[in-house]
Parts: C-alpha cells; structure tokens; sequence
C-alpha cells in the first residue's frame, strides 16, 4: 500500500537531496597536480605562472587569480594561456562566482590537454545555476568522447546526467544514469557519494509515488551515511528517516530519529563555527598580503568585497526576518501556555522574581564589560594595536560564552520547572559522553594552559538520560574552567563501581570552597545563591540544574573541596542493568 497521506510534506522534505558530484579523487587530483608541476619546470623562467600554479594546487584561489592575470598580461604563448584560464575558471568556479567562471572556460582552446574536464566545468555550473538542459548538453558530449586515457569519472559524470533527467522529469533515463553511476560507485567503495547517490534514487521513487521502492534506498543510505565523516549527510540522511516513518505512523521511530537529526545538526554548527574563525584568519591574512600587489589585484578585491558585503547584509536581513517570525510563533505558542498553566506558575513566582534579579544583574554586568571591551577594541583598531586586540577579542569570547551558558541553563532549569524539558532514561556509554562534551571545552582549558586528563572506565553503562546528563557533566567542567588558575588541572574520572551504581567524579585544582559554602550548596532548595566571585558570572543556578537534574535520573550528589587546595564533585549514577 503506497503513502500519501503526507504527500506534501514529503515533498518538501525529500527532494532537497538533489546532490552535485564534482570530479576530485586522488588519482585524478595526482595525475592532473604532476601534469601542472611538470608545465612549470619546462616553463620555470615563467615566475608569475609558477606562483599561480603553485597557489592553485594550494586551492588558494584569490592568489591564483592575481598570479594568471599577471601572467596572462606578459605572454602570447598559447599553452600558458589555456593553463591561467582554466586556472582562473575553476578559482571562480570554486568561489562561486560562476558567470567569470564561465568566460574563463570560454577562452580556452580546443586543444587544451584537459579541455574535456572544461565541459564537465561548465555542465557542474549550469547544474548549479538550475540550466538543466545546458548541464545534459555538455555532460552528454562528454560521455560520447569517453576514452580511458581521459582522466575523469565516469560514476560522477553518470550520476550527474542522472541528476539533470530528474530535474527535467525523463524519470527512466534519470533511472538509468543513476543506477550505472551507482554501481562504479560500489566498485569505488566510494561511501559518501553512495549515501548520496541512494537519496537520490529514493527522491526518484518519491518524485513517482512508488515509495515501497524508495523506502528501502532511504533506510541503505540512512545506514551507510553512519560509516562516513560527514555531519551534513548524516543529518539529511536521518531527516529522511524520520519523515518516512511519520508518514507511516511510527512516531515513537520517528521521534529516535528527530532526536538524532539535532544531535548531527548540532555538531555540525560546532564543525561550521571552526571553519568559519579559520576562514576569518585565512581572510586577514590575505588582506594583509594583497596590499603589495597592483592596480588590477586591488579592483579584483574591491569587487570580491562588494560582492561578500552584499552576501552578508542578504543573509543577515535573512537571519533577522527570520528570528523575528520564529519569536512571534513562540510569543503566540507561549501565550497560550501561559493561560492554561497560570494556576501551577502562581506558586513558582518567588523563585523566578529572585531568578530575574540575579540574572539581570549578570547580564547587565556582561554587558557593561563587552560595551568596555569594545570601545577599548574600537580604540586598538584604529592605532593597529593588535596584540592588545587579541588579549581583548579573547576576553570578549569568554564574557559572550559566560552569558551563553547563563542563559542555556535558565532555559534548561524553566524547561525542569515547568516540566517540560524532554526526559527518557536508556543505557549510555558513560565515556563517550564525557568525550562528547570534553570537545566543546579545549578551547576554553587550552586559552588558560589547563592540563586536562580523562580517566573514565569505557565499560561503564549507566542508566540515564542523554540529554540531562550531559547537562550534567558540562556545568560541572564549566564549574572547574571558571575557578581553575592557569597552569592548573582538571581530571574526570570514576571510581571502582558497586553493582548498583557509577561513581564519576569532576576534580580540579582551583580554588575550592570552604565548609560553609560546601553545605549550601549541598541543600534541597530552590532559592538561588550569589558565587563570592563577581568577577565571573554566576547565579548558582548552573548547581542547581545539575542537583535537580542528578535527583530525576535516581542519582546523588557530593563535593569535597579545600580552600587554595581544589574541589572534587562526586556524581553516583544509576548502573545499567541488561536483564534481558
């Protein structure tokens, strides 16, 4: 029986999968790097055609740029010049500025050596473009002039035919090319684009309302995308899944992969925002060297500018219109809520007017110091004072991470007071989770020379849930970076366990706590308490959550600390028992 009860749905979610293949395997990237390294020593008296292929295989392309043009303004040998285009078409090609892309490819002749990979170029941009028929002509004069000697995939070059007939709705051509691609693709072993490959095939399937056949190419790409490195095809693989299993009514299934899908999406944000600060650095760095080249480079900049600062001020228009519709749903969505618990929110006031007060007060305080920092910052930029600007930039960075873990706690401790946070207790790998979290906090133990030492038993299983757990375990080590000096030491370990319970423990050696502080913060209360030191934000409501949230999962809480000596937190953990 076919599904359709969700018909539109699926559609929306499913036909994002429409994956371009470009041709880059080592033994092609091997063949075509020696092929330029060997034009260079026979032309090495050609300094600016050595620096830009030098920089192309470094897939610098804004250098690249500047050393072909270079190179191209002081030569008339034919060769040379098919090289610095096609050099400069692919630099545009990969900077996505595909109309330059295209002029390049347009100025290299037919004798070209590589002039077949020219068409595969101009077929990957028209694709990109959404000029399908465009894309067909010139991958299928392509396919027609395959020869082995050619250095190019055939698997890519079939997919991507296949891609250009489902676009244009010739589904049993689409269904051919695919399949053929998809079997080089098995001989490969090539396993990120197979995941690819069969999302495509079920988006195939879908698009013709024969879901008993797409399902199945889901569920092996869903599989498959788990042996891969790659965060974006995991999250698209386990989205998938999980519409499939909403439109065949296993929610509690589709809610595992709901779960899932935010786990991958979050850490690829993380993965985003690494390379993001890299391509800021990357960034300034050529800023810093463009200022030495002539009038062209600089024209080249200034448009490339131009053209980011128009990105920018699109997407962040974007990201406001968007926020602003997404707080205005949950204004709408929150409302309601309010009206219909009003009775159960009268007998939390006390504790959330001196919440209120604390925080703001926090946040007031993080504020004024960024405000502080930054007209020091704005001070600094302009004398190019940078290596005040770094120690600023870096303060910055830990007041913003402050407030953030602030308000991600608030939110976590509303959602337990409320009862609605999300609870489901299941077997975990204690390790694992540790290490999950331990990775969002390097950075943070490296910028004050923490030693860090992880000595969890893997054979630990406790009885928990994910989510709060984590919670958990990131404010305790939080906890113990904030009150950490520098040079000094943090270890997460666990004890020998009973047969009921796991004993994990947080140890630092900071700068402890007396007997007094000790007991408060050990008390079954919800009144929050103010930390002795201002100068780090916190309102105690980090402890709080974690006390709370140790209670829930069947577990206890116990510290032992010295003042100037260091603080040792010890979590007792329910063990997981397989009964089965």
């Amino acid at each position: 029986m076919k599904i359709k009860i969700n018909c539109c749905i699926i559609s929306i979610a499913l036909l994002i999968p429409f994956f371009i293949f470009s041709q880059t395997t080592k033994a092609i990237e091997n063949y075509f790097d020696n092929e330029v390294k060997e034009k260079a020593r026979e032309f090495k008296e050609q300094v600016n055609f050595n620096k830009a292929q030098a920089f192309f295989l470094e897939k610098n392309y804004d250098s690249t740029l500047v050393y072909a043009m270079k190179q191209l303004s002081v030569t008339k040998n034919q060769e040379l010049r098919d090289y610095c285009h096609y050099f400069r078409a692919i630099s545009f090609k990969e900077k996505k500025l595909f109309e330059e892309a295209k002029k390049e490819f347009t100025k290299v002749s037919p004798n070209f050596k590589f002039y077949y990979n020219l068409k595969i170029g101009l077929g990957e941009i028209a694709l990109e473009q959404g000029d399908f028929k465009q894309a067909l002509s010139n991958f299928l004069e392509v396919e027609k002039q395959y020869s082995p000697k050619h250095y190019f995939r055939k698997s890519v070059l079939n997919h991507n035919i296949g891609v250009c007939y489902l676009h244009l709705q010739d589904f049993d051509k689409s269904e051919k090319y695919l399949f053929e691609g998809v079997k080089l693709l098995e001989l490969e072993k090539d396993s990120k684009m197979l995941v690819a490959s069969y999302m495509d095939i079920a988006t195939l399937y879908y698009e013709q309302y024969k879901d008993a056949q797409a399902i199945p190419y889901f569920i092996k790409a869903y599989n498959l995308s788990k042996k891969t490195n790659s965060f974006q095809l995991k999250q698209n693989a386990t989205l998938n899944m999980a519409v499939v299993e909403e439109n065949r009514k296993n929610f509690p299934l589709a809610l595992t992969y709901r779960k899932e899908y935010e786990t991958w999406k979050d850490s690829l944000n993380d993965q985003n925002k690494v390379w993001a600060l890299a391509d800021l650095e990357k960034k300034f760095a050529v800023k810093q060297k463009q200022k030495e080249v002539n009038v062209l480079a600089a024209e080249n900049r200034t448009k490339v500018a131009e053209r980011n600062g128009f990105i920018a001020s699109s997407a962040l228009l974007l990201i406001l219109f968007s926020t602003g519709v997404y707080f205005y749903r949950q204004k709408i969505k929150n409302n309601k809520i309010i009206l219909a618990q009003k009775n159960e929110l009268d007998e939390l006031n006390a504790t959330k007017d001196k919440l209120f007060s604390i925080v703001s007060h926090d946040l007031r305080s993080s504020v004024n110091a960024l405000k502080t920092s930054n007209s020091k910052l704005i001070e600094n930029l302009e004398n190019k004072n940078f290596t005040e600007l770094d120690v600023l930039l870096h303060n910055n960075s830990n007041i913003a991470n402050g407030a953030y873990n602030l308000l991600d706690n608030l939110l976590n401790w509303a959602l337990l007071q409320t009862k609605q946070a999300y609870f489901y207790q299941e077997q975990l790998h204690l390790a694992s989770i540790v290490q999950h979290v331990e990775y969002n906090y390097k950075p943070l133990m490296l910028n004050k020379n923490i030693t860090f030492n992880i000595a969890v038993d893997k054979s630990d299983y406790v009885f928990a849930d994910m989510d709060s757990l984590k919670i958990i375990v990131r404010n305790l080590l939080d906890n113990a970076i904030k009150f950490s000096k520098e040079n000094g030491t943090i270890s997460i370990y666990t004890r020998p366990s009973s047969d009921d319970f796991c004993y994990l423990i947080v140890k630092d050696t900071g700068s402890g706590m007396n007997a007094a502080t000790r007991e408060q913060l050990l008390k079954n209360t919800v009144l929050l308490s103010k930390k002795k030191d201002d100068d780090a934000i916190g309102t105690g409501l980090g402890m709080q959550l974690c006390k709370s949230m140790i209670h829930k999962n069947g577990g206890q809480l116990d510290i032992e600390s010295e003042e100037n000596v260091g603080t040792e937190i010890i979590i007792t953990l329910q063990k997981f028992k397989n009964n089965g």
